[in-house]
């Protein structure tokens, strides 16, 4: 936290002097009533009244004072900010690899489960799209910021929507980077800061090279953010044998760092899930300085309720 008017915070000493009269007052007032020895005639005159509440306004009031000046001098920290037009892509795969079991259900339905917990937690203005692939890619659902399109898009994501078996990760990109365009009417010359979630379980086995993908994103400056799904034992019943499909995650790692993305690993439900929060606490914000004055005021509002609410409830006058 920094300070555009730190001058102002040696008004701290005058609260402080405060806190040392009434201090010194208080031990004055304890000093008198040792002095006062007919006890019975001090009952009368000073009826008891109450120990500790007697200091709450008190104390309250000058924290609304401490509270007061921190506010006045002018006190600002980086805030994170959702971008205009932020534009996130999220990239699934539906290869039959991703009907494996050893995640539970399956690395599909996990998926499925994890992506709609993750655009419920981005901001509403974020315009969210949906990408499937397998063997080729398509746009399920548009970037936009109807959540209700996108959670049917995502209910969608089945074992052959594409038509076409394989991974094509680079297409996955390609075909990303393609809706991220078409946003608006200014996105082709003024493209929208973006960001591509791909979650895959193996390497490219089909269509565009990942690493020229790769490079496209970074000449429109879109990073791609990539998980690795699954575990080395997994595997696919077909016709009553097991097809081991264990995951692969060398294509996506080479893709995250060729981009400035995120490689993550996730071998559950629950470590998937975390993974998504983890990207989301950085997907679509930009970092920015705000004064944040009005923080410290308006609690020292309430503190100043609060010691006139006392102050009343207890002895029947203000502060």
């Amino acid at each position: 936290m920094n300070w555009q008017s730190p001058a102002r915070l040696w008004l701290l000493l005058g609260v402080l002097a405060l806190v040392a009269g009434y201090l010194v007052m208080q031990r004055r007032r304890s000093r008198y009533a040792v002095r006062f020895t007919n006890l019975r005639l001090l009952d009368r005159v000073a009826p008891q009244r109450p120990a500790w509440r007697r200091h709450v306004p008190a104390g309250l009031f000058l924290a609304m004072l401490a509270l007061l000046v921190v506010g006045f001098a002018r006190p600002s920290a980086e805030v994170r900010v959702p971008r205009e037009r932020a534009t996130v892509m999220v990239a699934v795969d539906v290869s039959t690899s991703m009907l494996a079991n050893d995640v539970d259900p399956d690395r599909l339905s996990a998926a499925k489960e994890a992506a709609r917990r993750f655009v419920d937690g981005l901001p509403d203005e974020f315009n969210v799209g949906l990408v499937a692939f397998a063997g080729s890619a398509a746009v399920l659902v548009p970037p936009g910021t109807d959540r209700e399109a996108l959670h049917e898009g995502i209910e969608r994501l089945n074992e052959g929507i594409t038509g076409v078996q394989g991974t094509a990760i680079g297409e996955a990109i390609s075909t990303s980077l393609g809706a991220v365009k078409s946003l608006d009417s200014n996105a082709a010359k003024d493209p929208p800061p973006a960001r591509i979630i791909l979650l895959s379980d193996g390497a490219n086995t089909s269509g565009m090279d990942p690493m020229e993908a790769a490079a496209q994103a970074v000449a429109v400056k879109v990073p791609v953010h990539t998980i690795s799904f699954g575990t080395p034992s997994g595997s696919v019943d077909r016709g009553g044998r097991a097809i081991q499909v264990p995951v692969d995650g060398q294509t996506l790692k080479a893709v995250a760092d060729e981009t400035g993305g995120g490689f993550h690993e996730a071998s559950t439900t629950a470590e998937l899930r975390a993974v998504y929060e983890d990207i989301g606490t950085s997907v679509g914000y930009r970092k920015e300085r705000q004064d944040i004055s009005a923080r410290f005021i308006g609690l020292g509002l309430v503190f100043a309720m609060g010691a006139a609410a006392g102050s009343l409830r207890w002895f029947s006058r203000l502060p």
